[in-house]
């Protein structure tokens, strides 16, 4: 101790000692700095300051709009986030309500809230990019909220169809589209819509568009307990969706039309469940199909993002990486030849059976840690991978570690 206490009095030790402090103290993050596993890669800041950011969408190259859940939508324009919102909604901000999901075509912006108000309802509206800010606001899709307040699902994507494909959770509802048997209706809840974005209805080949159901004929899949991703394979333009499970199997599932993910009787394959399809609710053109991939421990999967880029090589190409909130890991998965499921390599048999069930199959398929809470992933224009980081307030971009590109902060 009396040795430290000397050490201690060299002025230059001081020096360091109070620099090290105020640059943690100044960034916050420096100690935290996110890991990537492949030594090819790096992560670096594109850009801090966000309040609990939770969807971006790429407008052009130099142009990102970001979403905080409290009901802002802010600009990042040539790597500099603009101090002013680009428009803000209001939105109860309860459990996981918010403004949550983001989907764009062209200058068309699609987003997904929890609207504030007498009544609360989970609400899809189009806007206009000007260039500046969002304008004229339409309304797509008017969905329930309550009870909640959790299970709000919110991601949207549209596909290359040009229909607008929407998730929501179950919000804590116990019907048909639950697999209650003797359960109400369809309501709007635990389902993917696909929808025409011009004025929210049906799409003329849902699987259940000739039900003689309203309601129904704009679903393209349900049983879907929650969700924070939903994206389209590049190359077949096949749906895919993460789904949380309760205390067991979180799940990676390829959506078919008229996809039945099983909730609230199966989670995780169903061979593990005790059940069989039989006790299932079942609807004319429905199917219910095990997931893809699941975690027995749920980490809280995600977003999910097919890398539509070659920039890291053949081996990442329009393959998968999945975020979770457990734990800020990036997960990556490979899918195989006829891209209807994944395949791993010869260190990775544990896999084999497609759950995840210990640590060291668990760490097998870690890309990158040290993210916090990730909420979206997304590629870029110029063919990168980001990483929006909810807990920090920060979004990341994965490059080559050869890349000499400059990126503001």
């Amino acid at each position: 101790m009396r040795n430290f206490s000397n050490f201690l009095k060299t002025g230059a030790v001081i020096l360091f000692i109070i620099s090290s402090f105020i640059y943690i103290g100044y960034f916050g993050y420096a100690d935290a700095q996110p890991v990537i596993n492949d030594p090819n890669m790096t992560a670096e800041m594109v850009t801090e300051g966000l309040s609990s950011p939770t969807s971006i969408a790429f407008m052009d190259s130099n142009n990102i709009l970001v979403l905080e859940k409290s009901g802002s939508v802010r600009l990042i324009s040539n790597g500099v986030l603009q101090e002013q919102p680009v428009l803000n909604v209001p939105v109860d901000t309860e459990n996981e309500r918010g403004l949550l999901g983001i989907a764009t075509q062209d200058a068309t912006v699609f987003l997904y809230f929890t609207e504030s108000g007498q009544t609360l309802r989970n609400k899809v509206y189009q806007y206009t990019w000007n260039g500046e800010g969002l304008v004229n606001p339409k309304l797509i899709l008017d969905l329930p909220a309550i009870p909640g307040p959790n299970h709000n699902a919110g991601k949207l994507v549209m596909g290359p169809d040009h229909y607008l494909y929407v998730i929501i959770g179950d919000l804590n509802h116990d019907g048909k589209l639950q697999n209650f048997l003797d359960g109400p209706e369809p309501d709007d809840t635990g389902v993917i819509f696909k929808v025409n974005p011009n004025d929210g209805s049906a799409a003329p080949n849902n699987p259940f568009v000739n039900s003689g159901n309203s309601a129904l004929s704009r679903y393209y899949a349900y049983g879907i307990r929650n969700s924070f991703g939903i994206t389209i394979d590049p190359v077949t333009n096949m749906l895919w969706d993460t789904e949380n499970g309760p205390s067991e199997y979180d799940e990676v599932n390829l959506v078919r039309p008229g996809f039945n993910s099983g909730w609230q009787t199966v989670m995780g394959p169903i061979s593990t469940s005790g059940q069989t399809e039989d006790e299932l609710v079942s609807f004319q053109g429905s199917h219910y199909a095990d997931p893809v991939f699941s975690w027995k421990s749920p980490p809280a999967v995600t977003d999910i993002e097919f890398l539509h880029s070659s920039k890291f090589g053949d081996k990442y190409a329009n393959n998968i990486f999945i975020g979770d909130n457990n734990n800020g890991n990036v997960y990556y998965l490979e899918v195989n030849d006829d891209r209807t499921g994944l395949k791993f390599d010869t260190s990775q048999t544990g896999l084999n059976d497609l759950v995840v069930d210990n640590e060291e199959e668990l760490s097998s398929i870690i890309f990158g840690s040290g993210f916090a809470s990730i909420t979206d992933i997304a590629t870029s224009p110029d063919g990168f991978l980001y990483i929006v980081s909810f807990e920090d307030g920060i979004i990341y971009r994965i490059t080559p570690s050869s890349s000499n590109q400059i990126v503001a902060k």
